[in-house]
């Protein structure tokens, strides 16, 4: 199966947050998924990551 890719502006308008959110969470919390280097200057999340950690943090509250 081919694997999905979002960028910081799909997370951002995913989640509601500004463009650098994503980025911030994945420096500061470690259960967010690091983004992945496609190519040089593309860098992206893997919606499969994104879509599981969301079910945790949906699992935890």
């Amino acid at each position: 199966m081919d694997e999905s890719y979002c960028s910081d502006i799909q997370l951002a308008a995913r989640f509601s947050v500004h463009r650098t959110t994503p980025w911030r969470w994945a420096k500061s919390d470690p259960t967010f998924p690091k983004p992945v280097v496609l190519t040089p200057g593309c860098t992206r999340w893997k919606l499969s990551d994104i879509e599981t950690w969301e079910a945790g943090k949906a699992s935890a509250k």
